[in-house]
Order: C-alpha cells, then sequence, then structure tokens
C-alpha cells in the first residue's frame, strides 16, 4: 500500500467521523430545543395561571388593597334619633364610646393578634365570641368590633403600639342609653346588634357601618324613623391607610327625634303606687287616645342589652319567678272579672234586651233552665232585687248571669269586639297580644267541642277562658269616657327632625255609634260604683274630682260547686288578680286607665286605690303616699 492511498482512505475516515459528529449534534440540539420549549410552556402556563388567580380568584382581594393604598370608600352611619317624654324629659339618648375593632382581612394570623392584643388590654371570652359571630355575618373588610367601652388608659397603651397591628382600629361610637332604666324598659325596648336573622330581611345598603337595630318597644315599631339614612366619603389614602384628603362625601341624615304622650313623671308614681307587687298600670288620654304611662312591675334594666347581655345576667332575669321581662300591660292576658260587666250591660241597652230600670232578683245563685249546677253571686244571701245601676254599684253576678244568658254569646260577643276585646288595640308598640273572647266557632276550632249554655254566663261576668290585657281594658274604658269612639293607643305624639315642624302622629278613631242614653246610664252607675255607700269602690271616692269606676277580681283557679274560697289559706300566686277600671273627671276626662295587680285579691281593695294615685298625680300633681296594704275584712265584705 503506498503511502498516498493509505493517507486518502485515512482523510475520507476522518471526514466520516465528522459527517456522524454533526448529525449527533443537531439531534441533542433538538432534543434540548423541545426540553427548553416544553419548559418555556410549562413556565409560561405557571404565569397563565397564576394571572388568572390574581385577576379572576383573588380580584376582590387584590383591588381592594390596590384600592385602600389609592381611594377608600367610607359609610357614614347616621345618629340614631333620640326619645323623650311629653315634657321634654330625655328617655333614650346616644353617649360616645370607644371601641377597639380589627379588620380581619388586614390580619395575617388573627390568634397571635388576639394573643398580643390581650396582653396590652383585657379582652374577656364574650368578646370574642362575639367577635367569631360578628365576623361570620360579615365582610372581611369590614372592621368589627373585639373590645367595647375601652377607658382613656387603655386607649393611650393601644396608641404606643398602634404601629405593630395594621389591622386594630380604635373607632368612636355613639351608645344607645336609656337613663330611666327599668321605668321604661318594656316601653321603648331597647336596640342591640343585628343579627343573622335580621341580616337577612334588612337593606344592607341602609345599614352600612351600623351595628345596632331596634329589637323591641318603640325602638323596634320606630325603626324606620329612629335609624336616619346612612351616609359615605371618598376619600384618599396613602399605602398605611392614613388618610390624605376626602374626595367626595354625602352627609347622613340623622334619625328623627320622637316625643312620646308618656309623662315619666307619671310612669314613676304609677310605679311607685304598685310598689313591690306584679301588676300593670295603663293610662291613657281619652281624647288623644296617648298614652300617659304604660307601668309593667317588676322591669327590667334595658341597658345590659345594647352590647350584649351575659349569660349569667340574661339566666338571672330568665329564672326570677317575677319574670320582669314579661310585659304584663301589652302582652299579659288576664280574665277581665267584673270590669267587663259596664260593657255587658251596655249590650244589654243597645239590643232592648233590658231597661235601666228593669229589675232582675238576686238570690246568692243562678241557674239555668232545667239545670241544678249553682252559678253562685260573691254575696251568699244575694242582693235582692236589683236594677242595671245597682248590679253595676254592687257588682251583682246573678244580674249579669241572666243578662248573659239573654244576650246569647254571638249578641254579647260581636258588642264587646266593638271594644277590641279578643283583639288587638292597635297601639304603635311591637309585640302587642290581643287578649281571648270566646265564642262557638272558636272552642270548635281550637278545642273541637261544643259550646255550653253555662260558658255564656261565665263570660258574662268576665271569667273562665275570658282574657283581656290591661291595655285593652284602659283603652276600652277611654271609650266610655270620650262618649262612644275608640281611638287606638299612640305611645308616640310627634317625629321631629332639626328645625323642621313636628310631624303629629293621630291614632286611627273609630266611632261605635252607641247611643249616648244608653252610655250615660253605663257611666252614671260607674260613678256610684266610687261615690255610693255601697259601691265597690267607695274607698277611693276624692274631695277633689269625680270618678267613674268598676272593680274586678279574676280568678286564677276554678273553686268547686261545694267549696269556698279562703284567701288566707290560698298560697299568694294562687291568689286573685285584683283590676280596676277608672276615668276622671267625669264632667271633662283627661285620664282613662286600667290596673292589675296579679294575685292582690279584690280590686276595690288593692287596685282601685292605685288607680287612685295615679289620677291624684295626673290630675293634682300630688305623690303616693306609700305602698298598699292587705284587704281586710272589710273590703273582702264589699266584693270586688
Amino acid at each position: 500500500m503506498t503511502p498516498g492511498v493509505a493517507g486518502l482512505g485515512s482523510e475520507r475516515r476522518v471526514a466520516g467521523s465528522w459527517f456522524h459528529g454533526d448529525v449527533d449534534e443537531r439531534r441533542d440540539f433538538a432534543r434540548r430545543a423541545w426540553v427548553a420549549a416544553i419548559l418555556a410552556t410549562f413556565l409560561l402556563l405557571l404565569v397563565v395561571a397564576r394571572v388568572a388567580q390574581l385577576q379572576i380568584h383573588k380580584h376582590l382581594h387584590y383591588s381592594t388593597l390596590s384600592q385602600d393604598n389609592r381611594v377608600r370608600l367610607e359609610p357614614l352611619p347616621p345618629v340614631r334619633g333620640l326619645i323623650y317624654d311629653s315634657n321634654g324629659v330625655p328617655l333614650a339618648t346616644n353617649e360616645p364610646s370607644f371601641t377597639l375593632t380589627i379588620t380581619p382581612d388586614k390580619a395575617k394570623d388573627m390568634e397571635a393578634l388576639f394573643e398580643e392584643l390581650g396582653a396590652i388590654v383585657p379582652i374577656a371570652e364574650a368578646d370574642y365570641k362575639r367577635f367569631e359571630r360578628l365576623r361570620r355575618q360579615g365582610s372581611p373588610y369590614q372592621a368589627i368590633p373585639l373590645r367595647l367601652h375601652l377607658t382613656e388608659e387603655e386607649i393611650a397603651r393601644l396608641a404606643l403600639d398602634g404601629h405593630r397591628f395594621p389591622a386594630v382600629d380604635i373607632r368612636t361610637d355613639l351608645l344607645r342609653t336609656y337613663p330611666q332604666g327599668p321605668l321604661t324598659g318594656h316601653v321603648l325596648g331597647y336596640v342591640g346588634r343585628i343579627d343573622e336573622e335580621e341580616l337577612k330581611r334588612i337593606d344592607q345598603a341602609a345599614y352600612r357601618g351600623t351595628d345596632f337595630i331596634g329589637k323591641n318597644g318603640l325602638e323596634k315599631s320606630y325603626e324606620g324613623v329612629l335609624h336616619g339614612q346612612v351616609g359615605y366619603r371618598q376619600v384618599e389614602v396613602n399605602a398605611k391607610g392614613r388618610v390624605l384628603r376626602t374626595l367626595e362625601s354625602q352627609p347622613p341624615v340623622p334619625g328623627k327625634d320622637l316625643r312620646l304622650h308618656l309623662d315619666i313623671r307619671l310612669q314613676r308614681d304609677a310605679a311607685a303606687a304598685l310598689g313591690k307587687r306584679r301588676g300593670a298600670v295603663a293610662a291613657l288620654d281619652p281624647w288623644t287616645g296617648g298614652v300617659l304611662a304604660l307601668v309593667s312591675n317588676p322591669g327590667f334594666d334595658p341597658n345590659p342589652f345594647v352590647e350584649g347581655i351575659s349569660t349569667k345576667e340574661y339566666a338571672a332575669l330568665r329564672d326570677d319567678p317575677d319574670v320582669p321581662l314579661f310585659d304584663r300591660a301589652l302582652r299579659g292576658q288576664y280574665p277581665p272579672g267584673s270590669t267587663i260587666k259596664p260593657f255587658v250591660a251596655l249590650a244589654g241597652l243597645e239590643t232592648g234586651v233590658i231597661t235601666p230600670r228593669q229589675a232582675r232578683h238576686c238570690g246568692g245563685y243562678y241557674q239555668l233552665p232545667g239545670q241544678s249546677h249553682r252559678y253562685r253571686d260573691w254575696r251568699r244571701g244575694g242582693h235582692g232585687s236589683v236594677d242595671m245601676r245597682r248590679a253595676i254599684v254592687e257588682s251583682c253576678d246573678v244580674y249579669f248571669y241572666d243578662l248573659a244568658h239573654d244576650l246569647g254569646i254571638e249578641r254579647m260577643g260581636a258588642f264587646l269586639a266593638k271594644f277590641r276585646f279578643g283583639g288587638k288595640t292597635g297601639v304603635d308598640l311591637a309585640g302587642e297580644l290581643g287578649g281571648l273572647l270566646p265564642s262557638r266557632e272558636w272552642k270548635r276550632r281550637v278545642r273541637n267541642q261544643v259550646w255550653y249554655p253555662g260558658e255564656t254566663l261565665i263570660v258574662g261576668i268576665g271569667q273562665g277562658t275570658f282574657l283581656a290585657t290591661p291595655l285593652q281594658l284602659a283603652a276600652a274604658t277611654a271609650a266610655l269616657a270620650n262618649g262612644g269612639r275608640y281611638l287606638e293607643p299612640r305611645v308616640a305624639k310627634t317625629m321631629e327632625a332639626g328645625a323642621d315642624q313636628p310631624e303629629a302622629i293621630h291614632a286611627p278613631v273609630h266611632a261605635l255609634g252607641v247611643d249616648p242614653s244608653h252610655l250615660e246610664e253605663v257611666v252614671q252607675a260607674m260613678i256610684q260604683v266610687v261615690e255610693s255607700p255601697r259601691g265597690t269602690a267607695k274607698r277611693i271616692k276624692s274631695p277633689a274630682y269625680h270618678i267613674a269606676g268598676k272593680t274586678g277580681t279574676a280568678q286564677v283557679f276554678t273553686v268547686g260547686q261545694k267549696e269556698s274560697y279562703n284567701e288566707k289559706r290560698v298560697e299568694e300566686r294562687k291568689r286573685d288578680h285584683a283590676l280596676f277600671v277608672a276615668f276622671a273627671p267625669v264632667e271633662d276626662p283627661r285620664i282613662a286607665l286600667a290596673v292589675l295587680v296579679e294575685n292582690g285579691g279584690h280590686g276595690g281593695a288593692v287596685a282601685a286605690p292605685v288607680a287612685r294615685s295615679v289620677m291624684d298625680s295626673y290630675l293634682l300633681g300630688t305623690r303616693p303616699a306609700g305602698e298598699l296594704n292587705e284587704p281586710g275584712e272589710a273590703e273582702v265584705e264589699n266584693g270586688d
């Protein structure tokens, strides 16, 4: 082999190796390019996914943060309207209070934040629970109260470490306060924090920045008037949330003030006249329907309910045997007893069943034709021959048994319904109950039983299943006082907004169409209840003015046919209720009222003196002399 040939082959092999190396390099390059493309695509997909997360899933979060760094829209809650009595005495006010709030979205670690804050200011377990409840209800971008009623020292301590807590703020609130405490608890009700159920039914835009809403009483009935309209302000802020300037604002419209018919002095005197007894007083202006006093005793202090009463405090109220949370004046349903007799007598006159001077015999009991059962009178020996006036004056049961039988339950019930017995009075207070006026249809529907004639007799003297509230009795009595017009009671008198002319709140009026001569006969009998030596309320006769009234005693339990009722042997809570209805002065009535004393015994001995104290307070300006005494034997002999 020649050198030239050998060299040539070697050169070809080298060229061949060069060729194969170039192919491998191309393959490696292609692989690398594919890997780079896949990696780039993967990274691009990650970027797209992240952008989607930021732009779609967390758009609200970051847009809110971004906007907070530039522009913030802040709600401006309205100031709640105040409530005054008829003389301008404040009954519901707004007092400044400092609150520690947390905006959840700004807190990275809520547990750590709680721990750090707890080392600076004391925070109770109830505060944490309330915060978590409100947190579930609200928005994460909304400040939620954690600690209420901060002291100046606590505010100073928080201010020193404020830079450490971007989620924490100190807010100045106006806290609802009730200066009269238990005296107006039932009438005014109270405001409380908006709960989950209320959150579903209210216009949330109208309550932006507002934590409270009326829960019951006047606060609930006039919520739309007292609340006002929310405002707003658009502010520019820096990255730390500090306000730089206000760009735009719409001031809130304060709630309107309410001025009531209620006279707080009379309210206080009525409560004092009841003393420690359980009971109620409802007093009205017969010409306007204005509620002058509405007392339920015992009452409760509404102030602890505003921010949330403690479990221990609420349990004490709930478990109290005297039931202070129960509004006896508005929701207490009691047999009206003999206070219903003037209305039954008026029904007899209006239907022509009786005449004023027509006499009926009372021998101490009444029997239905063909029956042996005796419906007894309170006086064992009976009253003898009695006409309508004497029957009312001496509260003769037999007369009204006989009258009720002649009227029948349909006619008697239809007439009593005109005075709203069995229905609501229409008062401007939330939570009113309507009592019960029994009838054939009611018994069939509710008990699936037939109506018996004896039940008609019992309704005629206001016993049995016949139930009425003290406010119902007062409103019906006011209709007798004003000549036969039924006015739906009103606690609120006017709505006032700043310098605007007060807007009057009128009570709806319903003409009963009663014959004035018949009404006059009944009223004259009611006058003699107080002024006649035989009257069941003779002990409250006043030398200063004339009173028309009617006593009543409502049974708590039924006494057997052969049994007798001995008050001294019956435990206190099973004794009869004492009632009294009245209006005065007779010539120009200015007040009509109903008094109930639970388990008080006899109306003439216990309830009537309470009424006299209330009327003296309103008409003469005198204060109650002292607490009531137990009825004596002389009063027991006087029936109701």
